[in-house]
């Protein structure tokens, strides 16, 4: 639960993160933050502050002012002449009807003349009946074709609201903007009652509200760390059950989150009609529930993806990271945007010197034979992957035994050394093995692995080779064996560590050394697929951000994609075009994933995958058809001759004609030229099988 983390500096102060714009120079407003509403609401729409919308208020809504208001005030010009002239017309008849059927009294007019009127009492209730009668209908059917409640909504209303209450219409919200404030400690209140005390002394953000209401969920949930948590807070405030890092926060956040939700902001769902229409106009978000089934965007470079999609991931994951309630993993080359070192606890980056830490090739795999296939698949290159099998069994003939002799696996160097074939490394693994009491036990698959030493196909040279990309003096301690290995090198980071709620950046060397980069990319992307489907502790939600993917998916990744589904565990993969993903991956990929992104500019035979995967639907299409007039008799068709003469035009019919028809939701040309930029088409699924289709979404501000 993290009751025991170490007292760190406050960070700095935290933005208010709400449904209208963050006032930075303003300290954060616990009270109305927590009291934002929050509804439930389809995956995908940014819960905080969000009210649903009325369907028939949205259509009516389309309406422009001018002729709303036009509309309206003939309707009730109209409707005050029935008024006036039908109530009239019905005294009249009421009064003829009384006369005829002789109701009423009768007044003698002399000369044997009679006239029945009704008592005065009761001539003003007829009046007053006929008034309600004839407003009821007057506003029934004129108000109707006005629209006359749709102009009360947008004018009438919150002029009213602000006169009388001095609220806006809509509730929840007073004259400065803020919500009514709230008591955020209500649930904890109960059960440690100092501890809120001192809560309520001292200014917390919304890290410090998340990761402390997680923390008393966790008491909730083990009632007996009750009095931990209390003397944890009474202690420290704010400060109370932080982070392991100490950190509060993260210097320079930008994105807009909503730690209670755990979503966070990245652009708004644009009023079209290709939109559902409970997402048009709304704020878009992630969440875990959408992460869990993992993302994949593609667009070209300069579309946007890492500054408006990777960075604000990210930068959730790591708030998330500091709250208790995730963990995070991003990679990515080392001058990508995604955030300052300062926002992660581990930052590896081979070949800068200034790197703090190493990274473990086998990811502390406590199988040898699985950690050797991992690192083979790495190692080979896409045009070798048919070699694939061979060459994993040859690492798995050499990690195995070598493991088994000395307790830890090899590093780089004695194993490029044992798959190259030297006599002495392999002299010295014979005696280890023996000492041991194994060689027996190995003495088949060493054997095995010497008869290939020497061949033109052996894969040990092919793996050999590859290894010395790794073997080289700028990446001298970058590659540890595990702890109780070689003495020197970087502490080095294994993806056993996704237990805890730690923040990872892996820098690439894209630009030096891209081969080395495309190794890393899929060793750590094929870690942590297997990392996270391994874990025994699923409370914490496991991020990962690959900036680029294209040399980090393989066979093994896509199927590992499926098995996280179940495992509170997800993948941003962000590509440049599919092409650079080999044919038989592309469509397994698509499968794989549950949420898909498409950025402006891809290519038509990328959009053709997403227009596929995203299917069809029903549209009403209206065909108009034109044709030359020959109706009529000789008077007629004299009037059209002159006309035609006349004006140069032949009359024609017009015929329409409407059928539904299936459709591309959208076709490969409309994402691949009619997407405007700044700007994604993204269709969204939650661990629970929930989807939403398609949606315009606008990336900017």
């Amino acid at each position: 639960m993290g009751l025991d983390g170490t007292h760190g500096r406050q960070a700095a102060q935290a933005q208010r993160t709400s449904a209208v714009p963050p006032q930075r120079h303003l300290p954060f407003d616990l009270a109305a933050w927590a009291a934002e509403p929050r509804p439930e609401t389809p995956p995908g729409i940014f819960r905080l502050g969000y009210r649903p919308q009325d369907e028939t208020r949205t259509e009516q809504a389309t309406v422009p002012p001018g002729p709303l208001l036009t509309r309206a005030a003939l309707n009730l010009v109209v409707g005050w002449l029935v008024f006036i002239y039908g109530r009239a017309l019905c005294l009249n008849l009421i009064a003829y009807a009384v006369d005829k059927f002789e109701i009423g009294s009768r007044i003698d007019l002399g000369q044997g003349r009679f006239q029945y009127v009704v008592p005065a009492g009761q001539r003003d209730l007829v009046a007053l009946a006929v008034n309600v009668l004839m407003i009821l209908l007057v506003v029934r059917y004129f108000g109707r074709m006005g629209r006359w409640t749709e102009v009360f909504r947008r004018y009438a209303a919150p002029l009213l609201a602000r006169t009388v209450t001095q609220e806006a219409s809509e509730g929840g919200i007073d004259a400065v903007g803020r919500t009514h404030s709230a008591d955020p400690w209500f649930e904890v209140r109960a059960g440690a009652p100092e501890a809120v005390r001192r809560l309520e002394g001292e200014q917390l953000g919304d890290v410090d509200y998340a990761r402390i209401r997680h923390a008393w969920d966790t008491v909730l949930a083990d009632p007996d760390l009750l009095p931990a948590f209390a003397e944890q807070v009474e202690a420290r405030g704010a400060a109370a059950c932080a982070h392991p890092s100490g950190a509060r926060d993260l210097p320079g956040r930008t994105g807009r989150h909503d730690l209670l939700t755990r979503q966070v902001r990245l652009g708004t769902a644009q009023n079209v009609v290709k939109n559902p229409l409970a997402h048009r106009s709304a704020g878009f978000a992630l969440d875990p529930q959408l992460l869990g089934t993992s993302l994949l965007a593609v667009g070209p470079a300069g579309t946007g993806k890492t500054a408006r999609l990777g960075r604000p991931v990210a930068e959730a994951l790591c708030l998330q990271a500091l709250a208790g309630t995730a963990c995070a993993v991003v990679i990515g080359a080392a001058d990508a945007d995604l955030g300052p070192d300062t926002w992660y606890d581990v930052v590896i980056a081979p070949g800068d010197p200034r790197s703090p830490y190493g990274l473990d090739l086998y990811g502390a795999a406590a199988d040898p034979d699985e950690a050797a296939a991992r690192l083979a698949d790495a190692l080979l290159p896409d045009e070798l992957a048919q070699r694939a099998e061979t060459a994993r069994t040859a690492l798995q003939q050499v990690v195995g035994p070598y493991h088994a002799a000395h307790g830890r696996y090899p590093g780089v160097r004695e194993l490029r050394a044992l798959l190259g074939g030297d006599p002495d490394a392999w002299a010295v693994l014979r005696k280890a093995l023996q000492a041991a009491g194994v060689l027996a036990v190995h003495e088949a698959e060493l054997q095995h692995r010497e008869r290939q030493h020497g061949r033109a196909d052996d894969p040990g040279a092919l793996l050999a080779d590859r290894l010395a990309l790794l073997d080289r003096p700028v990446f001298a301690g970058c590659f540890p064996g595990v702890p109780g290995g070689p003495a020197g090198g970087l502490p080095p980071f294994a993806m056993r560590a996704l237990d805890h709620p730690l923040r990872v950046r892996v820098k690439l060397p894209e630009r030096s050394h891209p081969e080395v980069a495309r190794v890393l990319s899929r060793l750590v992307v094929a870690q942590f697929v297997q990392a996270a489907s391994a874990r025994t502790e699923r409370s914490l939600f496991a991020g990962l951000v690959v900036d680029d993917a294209s040399a980090a998916v393989d066979v093994h990744t896509v199927r590992g994609l499926q098995r996280m589904r179940g495992t509170n565990a997800g993948a941003v993969l962000l590509l440049r075009t599919l092409a650079d993903l080999s044919e038989p991956l592309r469509a397994p990929l698509f499968g794989a994933v549950g949420c898909r992104m498409a950025f402006p500019g891809i290519a038509p035979w990328d959009g053709r995958l997403f227009s596929e995967a995203w299917g069809t639907h029903l549209v009403t299409e209206t065909a108009v058809t034109h044709t030359p007039d020959t109706s009529g008799g000789l008077v007629r068709k004299a009037a059209r001759g002159v006309r035609k003469a006349l004006s140069g035009t032949t009359a024609q019919t017009e015929s329409v004609t409407t059928r539904d028809v299936e459709r591309h939701r959208w076709s490969p040309s409309d994402l691949a030229h009619a997407l405007p930029s700044g700007h994604a088409v993204v269709s969204l699924t939650t661990v629970d099988g929930e989807q939403v289709p398609p949606l315009l979404v606008d990336l900017r501000g």
